[in-house]
């Protein structure tokens, strides 16, 4: 009887042992049967064609023990499958079985082991290495119906453990390798978390130096502003100094001192304001910001006043700025300019708009 038609005896479906047999490569009863097994809940594929022989792992191969021998002695006998070696077959036939001298058997001189045929005893030397055997007289006796059934229900049961064993192996393998990419996000994550945390550093110290950089420009922009509000105080004084007759000292300015312009010139109610010696002046200007103020000799002509404003601010020039009054109101011209304080009527003190 052969494979396809035992394993159809166990009540299997045809479509699901033609699939195991294509599947194992027709290597045996024990491995149809495990595959069987294994893929009881699988559904049969479609098309039988495309099925492709599965190869047992070479681990698996290498490391069977001796109790495959037993499995596949069983399932023989289980299925009724003739072990007899060719002259005990016709030791049989002729009427001379049990006699003390017919071989009934092959054993293994080294383990004891007792195999029914030379086929099991050359598996069983591929297996343990054993390669000492001798024939046997000792027979092996056949299995009942019931222990038949046993045994296949035995050897069921142990591809069922293989199959548990082999899918805890499996997750256990899934477990490591989802370990290994989760590892490998890991670090990939953290590497972009370094590189994310550089750039962040690097956009900080390059808007740090610009704020330095456009800081020193300021200060020096401001410093030249500054420079040319000197430049033009020391002119103004040089072209006074020269229209006064008097020679010119560098670094002196008809501007007052800070402490000087910010005391109030106070003098006695009883005297005239013609009398008064010096004049306060408070200058709004005409463009914007805060006004300014200074103290002149009350003889000093109101193109000292022009020549104060165009010191302080770049938006007036000495020979162009023209000044009014509010209260009451007046407007100086050019005419004016070379007048003194005193007789322009703005001592003790005045306010001017400049323009």
């Amino acid at each position: 009887m052969s494979d396809r038609d035992q394993l159809l005896s166990f009540g299997f479906p045809t479509d699901r042992v033609e699939w195991a047999l294509k599947s194992t490569g027709n290597r045996g009863l024990q491995a149809a049967l495990d595959f069987l097994v294994e893929n009881e809940d699988k559904p049969v594929p479609a098309d039988l064609g495309t099925v492709t022989e599965q190869k047992p792992p070479a681990n698996a191969a290498a490391g069977a023990n001796d109790e495959d021998d037993d499995d596949a002695a069983a399932l023989q006998a289980a299925l009724g499958m003739s072990m007899k070696t060719p002259s005990a077959a016709e030791a049989d036939a002729s009427g001379e079985g049990g006699s003390g001298g017919t071989v009934q058997s092959i054993k293994c001189s080294i383990c004891g082991k007792i195999f029914r045929d030379t086929a099991l005893a050359n598996f069983h030397a591929e297996k343990s290495g054993h390669d000492q055997f001798e024939e046997s007289t000792e027979e092996i006796k056949p299995l009942t119906e019931e222990e038949k059934k046993e045994r296949l229900a035995e050897l069921r049961q142990r591809a069922v453990e293989k199959k548990a064993v082999k899918a805890a192996q499996e997750a256990e393998e899934a477990k490591a390798n989802e370990k290994i990419r989760r590892k490998a996000g890991q670090d990939k994550q953290d590497a972009l978390e370094k590189i994310k945390t550089k750039e962040l550093e690097k956009e900080a110290a390059r808007k740090k130096q610009e704020k330095l950089d456009d800081a020193k420009a300021k200060a020096a922009i401001k410093a030249q502003i500054e420079a040319d509000k000197r430049d033009r105080a020391e002119k103004a004084a040089r072209e006074k100094a020269l229209r006064e007759g008097r020679e010119y000292v560098p670094g002196q300015s008809s501007t007052p001192s800070a402490s000087s312009s910010a005391q109030p010139t106070t003098s006695a109610p009883a005297v005239k304001g013609s009398e008064y010696k010096d004049t306060r002046l408070q200058i709004r200007l005409s463009v914007g910001g805060a006004p300014l103020i200074t103290t002149l000799p009350s003889d000093s002509p109101l193109r000292a006043v022009a020549e104060f404003v165009a010191g302080q601010s770049l938006a007036y020039n000495v020979d162009t700025v023209s000044f009014a009054m509010q209260f009451p109101r007046k407007t100086f011209t050019q005419a004016d300019m070379n007048k003194s304080l005193k007789d322009l009527g703005l001592t003790p003190s005045a306010v001017l708009i400049a323009s």
